[in-house]
């Protein structure tokens, strides 16, 4: 367990224990959640990735892809005709 202190502006220092576990550096965003009257500080960064991990789950299988190497050859070849185009 951690204390901060809040200063006049209502700003508070997360203590840099609880930085490094959240990976949150200098200008780094966090969100805060409640959830039951309790309230959770994330790193708003892993938060966004997440739910968009979340949200692209299978959407490789559904496009026919069968291993991750098919899926990145595919790019590759996007890739080459968006700079033939250009």
């Amino acid at each position: 367990m951690e204390i901060a202190k809040i200063s006049s502006k209502g700003q508070i220092t997360i203590p840099v224990s609880i930085r490094n576990r959240l990976h949150l550096n200098t200008g780094d965003k966090v969100l805060i959640l409640e959830e039951n009257g309790r309230f959770y500080i994330e790193n708003a960064a892993n938060v966004a990735f997440q739910h968009v991990e979340e949200n692209f789950r299978g959407a490789a299988a559904e496009a026919g892809f069968q291993n991750e190497d098919e899926m990145q050859n595919y790019l590759k070849e996007i890739r080459e005709e968006l700079r033939i185009k250009i």
